[in-house]
């Protein structure tokens, strides 16, 4: 069947860079079309087409609009800046920009222009962020081989015979892996929801 033939592809998407080490991003300010180029070029990894922009002008634009990117000095954009678009790259494929902004306003208003003898940096922020991720990219690809594993060991016991047994696996198998999501976004959802209840009011008073 197709899914006994695939599990090196998926497994190989799986191991591709999905975010930039805070050392391999340039410690000078940056213009929108250098930094542009930057995410495109060490994230191409993440495009599903090769058409595919992962950082457009417009975007940053609208995020600077939408207060997700504190604006640029001088049209120019620091380190800061990159940490805080690659944040937003990550969650815009679950979270809505309101949901985004609540997650993100804090860092934008307490840690971006912090000094870095006054306590916790951004750069530490996001370096412990992106370590927090790949520390958890073994489990995550467990659990998905054990969803793939199950799925090709039910396939096998009930759809040999079967003309449509490529497609019913591919199915099953995706159809799992989005409900996993499904199940996480809304529990991502419930914490962003207590967040905001909890604290908008106070952040809003101390401005």
């Amino acid at each position: 069947m197709y899914l006994s033939d695939n599990k090196n592809s998926w497994q190989k998407h799986l191991h591709a860079p999905v975010s930039i080490l805070s050392d391999d991003i340039p410690d000078i300010e940056l213009y929108m079309d250098q930094i542009t180029r930057l995410m495109d070029t060490r994230l191409s990894s993440c495009r599903r087409y090769p058409e595919d922009k992962i950082l457009t002008k417009t975007m940053i634009n609208n995020y600077t609009k939408n207060r997700l990117l504190p604006p640029s000095v001088k049209k120019k954009y620091s380190k800061e800046h990159l940490y805080m678009l690659i944040f937003i790259y990550h969650l815009k494929h679950l979270l809505s920009i309101a949901d985004i902004q609540t997650l993100l306003e804090p860092i934008s208003d307490d840690y971006f222009y912090r000094d870095p003898e006054s306590g916790v940096t951004l750069k530490e922020i996001y370096d412990k962020t992106i370590a927090l991720c790949e520390e958890r990219f073994p489990d995550i690809e467990e659990e998905i081989s054990q969803v793939y594993d199950k799925t090709l060991e039910s396939c096998r016991d009930c759809l040999e015979a079967d003309d449509q047994e490529d497609y019913l696996g591919t199915l099953f198998f995706v159809y799992q892996l989005c409900y996993d999501i499904y199940v996480r976004k809304m529990l991502i959802e419930r914490l962003i929801d207590d967040y905001r209840d909890q604290h908008q009011t106070d952040r809003k008073r101390k401005k």
